[in-house]
């Protein structure tokens, strides 16, 4: 009896040292290092860190949003990364904060984010991230690391390049003719058309990562977009969450929704897979390319259906989302800046002439609307932070980083920073990129930067070009009174009330 009682007081101690040295001891040693070197931000909670306050700014920012009166670029990196802005107005730029024990350092230093991303050498690896999350992406290149990454970048690459992208634009143009037909069809009625288009462009891009990767179209696809925005939504949640380890175990209404849509997600993709490998009607598309074997060496190998499976959840959630966000806010500044969509439209008509539907060849030509899908992705940069953990003691641009502590690189604030794009940095100037040569490389990265750049990134400025370039021959648009100027961080930035536009036909 007194053994069993010696060994639970000495369990008990050791617990209660473990905690004391984990959420109390360690993070304020850490706190005042960083402290020492001129580092300030919010003071640390015990357990929760600065959680609930960074909780509490996001609410606070998304209800404001509905009072939006005006669109304006000036306040999106207040509307994106509230938190962010609040405390870099107290405490510098580059300040340290707590998400729950885990000390976060943002950074907005172009020479530091260039050091982080471009590094090779395993110093600064992706953090771990909520189960939640992970759920809408699966094991795919999002979160791979080493060798497995390195193999799955490979082969998305070679599916990505150029000149197979180039191959896929007779594709893009039938999702995009679908989309006219169906405007056209309306404007019949009315010489006026009021539509969303942050709805209408997501279907449009699952129609064209449908047709492109899969081999099938939008309404194969349709219930997989369908459980796919259901995961958005808790992700988006989950990653504004400290995650408790083992919590994911736990069968929670959240989790056993997760879950569910996990496995139906699982088994429509591996429906698709398993038609494509007996027909085997698209060889070009990118599921035919992720099926085919690779070598490594002397040595063929094959993705796993499992890893396929992940692969195809990360592009029909990124083929998707990344285009239709770039989509929409080129749209909105566009409709809102009725000079600049008239230059684009020019450049289409000089480009393509009155008939002329755009092709691969033309896609090097569109100087003009190049500059204005840069410009759309400095202000509105789809996934506006990123963030990469210290795998080891490092010195960073003259700081001493303790391992384990989390980089927020804060994309969006660097876009934004008047210091490097000028005192007019909010503003819609696609001129800033007339001269395309940018002085930093990491002064403009929307794709992200260095080796874990967006593999799919030529598809979506392809797709871009093609959609703004038929839709501008078309029509003109404006900005509807009735659209609310609200972006929010939803994984990635989006219209939180929609995108509201009126089209009227182009005067011949």
């Amino acid at each position: 009896m007194g053994f069993l009682l010696l060994a639970a007081l000495s369990l008990s101690i050791f617990t209660l040292c473990y905690l004391y040295f984990k959420f109390i001891k360690t993070p304020l040693e850490i706190q005042r290092l960083f402290r020492q070197q001129g580092i300030g931000g919010p003071s640390y909670n015990p357990i929760s860190g600065n959680s609930d306050e960074l909780q509490r700014l996001i609410m606070a920012e998304d209800k404001l949003s509905s009072k939006s009166e005006s669109f304006n670029n000036s306040q999106v990196v207040r509307k994106v990364m509230p938190f962010y802005y609040f405390w870099s107005k107290m405490y510098g730029d580059q300040f340290l904060f707590w998400f729950g024990s885990k000390p976060r350092l943002a950074i907005t230093d172009p020479d530091m984010i260039k050091e982080i991303l471009l590094n090779t050498s395993g110093s600064f690896p992706k953090t771990r991230v909520n189960p939640l999350v992970k759920g809408l992406f699966g094991d795919g290149i999002v979160y791979l690391e080493g060798d497995q990454w390195a193999v799955h970048r490979k082969i998305t690459s070679q599916a990505f390049n150029m000149e197979r992208i180039k191959e896929l634009v007779p594709e893009i143009v039938a999702s995009t003719k679908s989309l006219l037909d169906k405007m056209g069809a309306k404007m019949c009625v009315e010489n006026r058309l009021e539509l969303d288009v942050y709805k209408e462009f997501n279907n449009l891009s699952a129609d064209v990562i449908s047709r492109t990767a899969f081999g099938s179209n939008f309404e194969e696809g349709k219930r997989i977009f369908e459980l796919q925005d259901q995961l958005v939504r808790i992700a988006s949640e989950a990653i504004r969450s400290v995650y408790i380890p083992g919590f994911k175990y736990l069968p929670t209404k959240k989790n056993r929704l997760s879950w569910n849509l996990q496995r139906e997600s699982k088994e429509m993709i591996t429906k698709i897979i398993e038609k494509n490998n007996k027909t085997k009607e698209n060889p070009k598309a990118l599921l035919s390319l992720l099926m085919s074997p690779y070598k490594t060496g002397k040595i063929e190998k094959r993705l796993s259906l499992d890893e396929i499976v992940d692969e195809c959840k990360t592009f029909y959630f990124a083929g998707k989302e990344s285009t239709a966000n770039l989509l929409t806010w080129v749209f909105v500044l566009l409709g809102s800046n009725q000079e600049w969509q008239e230059k684009a439209r020019e450049e289409v008509f000089r480009i393509c002439g009155n008939n002329e539907i755009p092709s691969a060849e033309h896609l090097s030509n569109f100087k003009m609307i190049s500059m204005i899908l840069n410009e759309a992705l400095r202000l509105y940069p789809a996934a506006p932070i990123s963030v990469r953990e210290a795998c080891k003691d490092v010195k960073l641009g003259g700081l001493q980083i303790p391992a384990k502590t989390q980089l927020f690189l804060a994309m969006a604030a660097v876009h934004h920073d008047r210091k490097i794009w000028g005192e007019d940095a909010q503003k819609f100037n696609p001129m800033i990129f007339i001269d395309t040569k940018i002085q930093h490389m990491a002064f403009y990265f929307p794709f992200g930067l260095g080796p874990r750049n967006c593999v799919g990134q030529n598809l979506a400025i392809v797709e871009a070009k093609i959609v703004v370039a038929m839709i501008l021959r078309k029509y003109c648009f404006v900005v509807s009174p009735s659209y609310v100027h609200a972006p929010i961080q939803a994984l990635t930035v989006r219209p939180q009330y929609g995108a509201p536009m009126i089209f009227t036909m182009v005067s011949s």
